[in-house]
Parts: structure tokens; C-alpha cells; sequence
């Protein structure tokens, strides 16, 4: 990538205040990108978007408000005068069994995950439109490897990318691409945060060899940013989850799920001490709805 492979051309991006999403940004503008990021948690975006620097337009908001969304790419085409890329990057992950996880966290995961992401495309499609642009989505290894207790979270990136798969042809004689993003195990926030929970970790123990080591946030960052640069219609994070893809099915086969399932039972007790030792606040969960003799 060069600064004049993209002169003036605009990218709206949510989640754009940290993790993959501002790493990314920071490097498509060295492209000559025009950013407008938006984000829920104003303070952290208004230092992210001072950093990068390049008159980029800090937007407030909640991609699970339709309202926001709207407002958000408007000030954007009225700053820019279009857009040329809409990333719906924004996302949560709720980690935990069904069984005692919350169920208000896995509809909120689904909410911001999912209708978020539409609610990004409805508000920018007639600007992709115009300008024959580019829509891409964070879909996540787990829109197509679903690990237990995170039940949420696959469910929500298996919908966006399904929501991919449809918009691609039904947007391709508008001329607008769509770019599926499947990161693995990225150093965001979100994956440290994960960290601190020991089910988590446990999963993690149980993913064989590569399936369970992280990619470093730069080096994420330069692969998505090369993959919208070329408008592919898949990113892999690192690239050779390409192999694991094209293995889907054989993913969820007995032999595949041996090591999984070991863990499940372990997942499931230390997810309740992580309630009692973190608190449900600090796993993003509510308190166990069991009776005292499950």
C-alpha cells in the first residue's frame, strides 16, 4: 500500500475507537483515506480519531440505534461528500454456557452484532451505491467454528456472514463489493479481557496448535487493510485460516470435537467460580438462574 493508492476516498467505520478497527484505520489513512469512525464510547474515539489525525470526524453513537447509524453517515457524506467503504466493525463477545450465562447478554450480543450491521448497511447503502463502493463486516472465525460458551457470539458472526453471502449478489449490479472479515484469536481488548476468565481460558487450552494462538494486532490490521484495499470478498486473519474455511464442514465432526468436548465440563464449573470470584459486571453476564439443587 502506497499513500496514493487511495487518494480522497472515504471509509465510515464502527467500533472505529480501538482494536482492529482503529489499527486499521490508522494504516488506510497513510493510504490518503478520508476516516469517519464511529463508536459508543466517545472519549477513547475522540483520542483515537486526534491521533490519526487527517481532519477525521469523530461520531458518537450505537450501531444497535438505527437512529445513530442514520445520523452518522449523513454527518459523514455532508463532511465528505460520500462514501466510498462502510465497515460494520462494531461488535461485543459474551462468553459463557447457556446454562448459566445471561440471557439479556446473548440477545444484547445479537442486537449489536447483528442488527447493528444492518442497521450500518441500510444507513449507507444509497452512498455505496452512488459511488459503485464497498460494504465489509467483521465476521469472525467463529461465523463457522462455534465453540461452547460462546453460543452468542458464533450465532451472531454465522448471521452476518450469511448477510454477506445474500448482499453480494444482490448488490453486485449496483457495482458494490462486499468483504467478509474473519479474524481468529486478534490482541484486541476484547481477547484480554477474555483472559481474565479462566472457562475462557480453558476453551482456549482445548483449540489444537495454531487454533488457539493469538495475531498480533499490527499484523492483523495490515491484512484487512490490504484485503478493502483490493476489495476481496474474504479476509483471513491470518491468512491461513483460507484452509480452515474451505474445511467448514469437518469442523463440527466427531473427532474435530473430541478435545471440546473434554473441556465442556470444565468450562461449565469454572465459568460459576468465575462468577463468584469476578462478579457478573465483570464477565458481561448476570447471575446464575439455577436452583439450588441443579
Amino acid at each position: 500500500m502506497n499513500a496514493e493508492s487511495s487518494p480522497n476516498r472515504v471509509a465510515f467505520v464502527t467500533g472505529g475507537a480501538s482494536g482492529i478497527g482503529a489499527a486499521t484505520a490508522r494504516l488506510l489513512n497513510t493510504c490518503g483515506w478520508q476516516l469517519a469512525l464511529m463508536d459508543v464510547d466517545a472519549e477513547l474515539l475522540q483520542r483515537t480519531a486526534t491521533e490519526i489525525g487527517s481532519g477525521t470526524l469523530a461520531l458518537t453513537g450505537d450501531v444497535s440505534n438505527s437512529a445513530d447509524c442514520e445520523a452518522a453517515v449523513a454527518q459523514t457524506v455532508q463532511r465528505f461528500g460520500g462514501i466510498d467503504l462502510a465497515w460494520a466493525n462494531a461488535g461485543v463477545g459474551t462468553f459463557g454456557p447457556l446454562r448459566d450465562a445471561s440471557p439479556a447478554d446473548w440477545m444484547r450480543t445479537v442486537e449489536i452484532n447483528v442488527f447493528g450491521t444492518l442497521h450500518t448497511a441500510r444507513a449507507a447503502l444509497p452512498h455505496l451505491i452512488a459511488r459503485r463502493g464497498q460494504f465489509a463486516v467483521s465476521a469472525s472465525v467463529a461465523s463457522f467454528g462455534h465453540s461452547p460458551g460462546m453460543s452468542a457470539y458464533a450465532a451472531s458472526k454465522a448471521a452476518v456472514e450469511a448477510m454477506c453471502d445474500a448482499w453480494r449478489i444482490e448488490w453486485a449490479h449496483h457495482g458494490v463489493a462486499v468483504t467478509a472479515i474473519h479474524p481468529l484469536w486478534i490482541t484486541t481488548p476484547m481477547v484480554q479481557r477474555g483472559a481474565q476468565i479462566e472457562a475462557f481460558g480453558r476453551l482456549r487450552r482445548a483449540m489444537a496448535g495454531p487454533l488457539s494462538r493469538d495475531t498480533p494486532l499490527e499484523d492483523a490490521a495490515r491484512l484487512i487493510a490490504d484485503g478493502l484495499q483490493r476489495r476481496a470478498r474474504r479476509v483471513f486473519v491470518p491468512g491461513w485460516v483460507r484452509a480452515i474455511f474451505w474445511m467448514r464442514s469437518v469442523l463440527h465432526t466427531p473427532p474435530l470435537e473430541r478435545d471440546l468436548l473434554a473441556a465442556a465440563p470444565d468450562i461449565e464449573r469454572l465459568f460459576i467460580e468465575d462468577l463468584q470470584r469476578m462478579g457478573p459486571e465483570a464477565l458481561g453476564a448476570s447471575v446464575p438462574r439455577r436452583g439450588t439443587d441443579a
